[in-house]
């Protein structure tokens, strides 16, 4: 077609990190939907920009008959694929630049690699040829890749491929972004090919291991009359809920707290503990000397007995462990915008690296109050290391002796520079730092020795090598960090998982409910697994626990168990399990009735709560605004048909509301995709997220179903609708799950990345509730972005209701920047 001559089209797949082609392949929308299609007028392109992909495809027409050999130069990777003929299904890899990310070309450099340059090739100048071209670029280097040719004789230069020997594969100006049936799949590029299953990387994230709890919803219910009666009822009124308590604004944070987990379900997300090692105290010693003492990783030893000890006395420590409450420091009450900024895990400056020291010095934010945190040592663990063979401490000949003790848990550094084990350097003051420089740099400037010196004949001293004892043993006693955790919802730690609740207190509590159980049913269960139990502490009324059992009934039949009991405390009983609150009742705490089941048992009793049950079919509608992002919105509706696919559950429906998106046709994908239901409503004007969540939970009439409040970028776990249904009860219980943020480049396959600890977009509540705290505060976030579900959390905490707070397995939200999203226009 003479329209189509002297262009070829581009695809581009922005905000994906790496530099290799095989990242490219990762990507989520990888290759149908890209974020932006247009056409380039030769083979040699370069945006000025990071992180993105490219996918170039069109068709060559031959200049001659002959032999041909092709070249592709790039920075950083990228691929070169020519079919026999004009067919996509015939492509061949021809020649490429690199597979790990690190190899790159200068524009134009078309020989520096064997793998750039094409074998001959026959053409015909009678022919059309289908190729493709795909590049990745990171965020270094300058970006760019070209396809150069020559005829296949001696001498002769490769010259890029300009626009009079290339033409467009099809003409996508006025297709829909979500229209993409003309979009070639070839083996360079479809999401089945073998290039993508090879190329899979093994991660080494727990959490991608199987659960039972994964899959439990899939086990039919036991009968509803068996759990009936069970337990005696009791009223359920725990003394952390802040009903009428004066909140001020975006403090209901500090009223969440954190529920307990048994088994542990592996949310802990232990490899990206290398950048945020929420668990871990470490000392500027280590980080400036990594040669001296303990890896940098480990905890501080125990101090030599040798050497003066700078640490507390145990017994002095557990005192004032005693009085000090086991939270860390409360939030500071941030400005709504700024925790939506957050992008990444906190830097160095605003996250220590662990908990501090009882009474050391931590500067603070004004008008913050301070909150300390027991030390390692406080908890009885000071034996965490000890020595048992000394070093030798002779200083090696002609070396200066070291002046410090690495082993005590306080330094003195030039001259006066007091550096407490659990501040980072960065917190000594400029002019301690000024002192000790002086001194630092005359020593610096003795030690210089020349590394080649041919004048003196003899090896100089400070050249001796450090002898290394490969014999030194220690001892060491078991660690568990869990001991050092609360309740408390600390949201300077985003790479912690959900707070692990002990077999022991578990096993109780299961042990006298199916007792409880068979003696009601005539001992036909029998308990085949306890998959999974979730505790919510309340150490001055009693703990609520979440059942969820494997039952054999009869022993033939399957069964699952998912119901809330409550372990009544009388009055005066403190929780003795591992996790016992220091500071004895909870905020907003009063003294509890004894009730008349505890008078008369004398003891903690299994009951069940009043008004504390979870409908197991109850519909859960989806609220999502959205504004032209055809991607996301294809990916989003086609997740929610793969949802129902994977449960068969038609108890839920999708709410679109779309503010006038110009790039798909909104409605029209939600009636072809397969979903059980799904409702769509239209809006005009700016993009306003408060406005849009008001207006999608408006559509619902049934005051006694779920709103679950949504985000566009969401990977939901085939056990969300379950995990939404458990989780709010009518008039007690909402639920804010706490979602994985994916970094750049990372997949639900490969999740890299950290738990939202602040964020409470994401939030199931009943209708009813949500109309009777206020709904959406519709007039005061109607032009800014940030802090609306922090402003919503303060109703929702002041009406009365409890916030069940949880990491929830494999819910991630994919990363996307702010390019392109709802209202932003372009600078020119």
């Amino acid at each position: 077609v003479p329209q189509y001559k002297g262009k070829a089209n581009l695809h581009v797949f922005e905000d994906w990190c790496g530099g290799a082609v095989r990242h490219l392949r990762k990507n989520l929308h990888f290759p149908l939907f890209p974020h932006t299609r247009t056409t380039v007028k030769k083979l040699a392109v370069s945006p000025k920009w990071k992180n993105y992909g490219l996918r170039v495809f069109g068709y060559i027409h031959p200049f001659k008959d002959g032999d041909f050999q092709f070249s592709v130069a790039s920075d950083d990777n990228s691929e070169f694929w020519l079919s026999s003929d004009e067919s996509p299904s015939n492509s061949r890899l021809a020649a490429f630049v690199g597979k790990l990310g690190t190899e790159w070309t200068a524009p134009g450099e078309f020989t520096k690699f064997s793998s750039q340059v094409s074998k001959p090739l026959r053409l015909m100048s009678s022919r059309r040829y289908y190729f493709e071209l795909l590049h990745k670029q990171d965020d270094r280097g300058s970006d760019h890749v070209e396809v150069g040719w020559r005829v296949f004789l001696p001498s002769l230069k490769f010259e890029v491929i300009d626009s009079s020997y290339i033409s467009l594969y099809t003409d996508e100006s006025s297709l829909k972004m979500n229209h993409v049936e003309h979009i070639p799949q070839t083996l360079a590029s479809h999401s089945g090919s073998y290039l993508w299953e090879a190329q899979q990387d093994e991660h080494g994230a727990d959490m991608l291991k199987s659960d039972p709890r994964d899959t439990f919803f899939l086990t039919p219910a036991i009968e509803a009359s068996r759990v009936e009666n069970v337990l005696v009822p009791c009223a359920y009124s725990p003394t952390y809920v802040v009903k009428d308590f004066p909140i001020a604004r975006y403090q209901g944070l500090q009223f969440v707290y954190l529920s307990f987990v048994y088994p542990n379900d592996f949310t802990r997300l232990t490899h990206m503990e290398t950048e945020n090692k929420c668990f871990y105290r470490e000392s500027p010693l280590y980080l400036e000397n990594p040669g001296a003492g303990l890896p940098r990783h480990l905890p501080l030893p125990k101090a030599s007995e040798e050497s003066p000890s700078s640490l507390q006395d145990p017994s002095e420590a557990s005192h004032r462990l005693q009085q000090a409450p086991c939270h860390p420091w409360p939030p500071d009450p941030l400005a709504p915008e700024q925790h939506l900024q957050g992008e990444g895990p906190c830097q160095a400056e605003e996250c220590p690296y662990g908990w501090q020291e009882v009474g050391t010095a931590r500067p603070s934010k004004p008008g913050t109050e301070r909150r300390a945190l027991p030390s390692l040592l406080a908890l009885g663990t000071e034996g965490l290391f000890s020595r048992e063979t000394h070093e030798d401490t002779t200083p090696a000949p002609g070396r200066t002796a070291a002046t410090t003790d690495y082993n005590s848990s306080e330094a003195t550094r030039s001259e006066g520079t007091r550096v407490t084990s659990f501040l980072k350097m960065s917190e000594t003051t400029a002019s301690q730092q000024e002192e000790g420089k002086g001194q630092e740099e005359e020593e610096e400037e003795e030690e210089e020795v020349s590394d080649y010196s041919y004048e003196t004949g003899e090896l100089q001293q400070s050249w001796l090598e450090d002898s290394i004892n490969w014999q030194r043993t220690f001892s060491v006693s078991s660690v568990d960090f869990e001991l050092l955790r609360s309740d408390w919802n600390d949201l300077r730690c985003n790479v912690s998982g959900n707070l692990q609740l002990s077999e022991s207190e578990v096993v109780d509590v299961v042990a006298q409910y199916m007792e409880k159980l068979n003696e009601k049913n005539g001992g036909i269960y029998t308990l085949l697994r306890i998959v999974n139990v979730e505790k919510r502490r309340d150490t001055a009324r009693g703990n609520r626990y979440l059942l969820e059992l494997e039952l054999a009934e009869r022993g033939q039949r399957t069964v699952r168990l998912s119901e809330y009991v409550y372990v009544l405390l009388h009055q005066g009983k403190q929780d003795d399990s591992a996790e016992a609150n220091p500071e004895g009742l909870a905020l907003g705490a009063t003294e509890p009735q004894p009730s008349t089941w505890s008078i008369l048992y004398g003891k903690p009793v299994l009951c069940r709560p009043l008004r504390l049950s979870w409908k197991q079919d109850v519909m859960v509608h989806f609220v999502v605004p959205v504004k032209n992002q055809a991607r996301w919105v294809q990916q989003f509706i086609s997740d929610m048909a793969r949802l129902y696919g994977a449960t068969k559950d038609a108890n839920f429906n999708v709410i679109l509301v779309d503010f006038d998106s110009d790039d798909m046709d909104v409605e029209k994908a939600l009636r072809d995709a397969r979903l059980p239901r799904y409702q769509y409503l239209r809006r005009t004007g700016n993009f306003e997220r408060s406005a849009g969540l008001q207006a999608g939970v408006d559509m619902v009439e049934d005051g006694h179903s779920i709103v679950f409040l949504c985000d566009l970028h969401i990977h939901f776990p085939p056990n969300i609708l379950d995990s939404i249904r458990k989780h709010c009860v009518e008039g007690k219980l909402a639920y804010a799950p706490i979602v994985m943020r994916l970094s750049c480049g990372s997949s639900p396959r490969e999740p890299n990345g950290y738990w939202e600890v602040n964020g409470f977009g994401l939030f199931g509540i009943y209708k009813s509730d949500f109309d009777r705290v206020g709904g959406m505060n519709t007039e005061e976030f109607r032009d800014r972005w940030g802090g609306q579900d922090w402003e919503l959390l303060d109703r929702v905490l002041q009406s009365g209701l409890e916030v069940e707070r949880l990491r929830l397995r494999n819910f991630y939200h994919y990363y996307h920047s702010k390019r392109g999203m709802w209202n932003a226009r372009s600078k020119k």
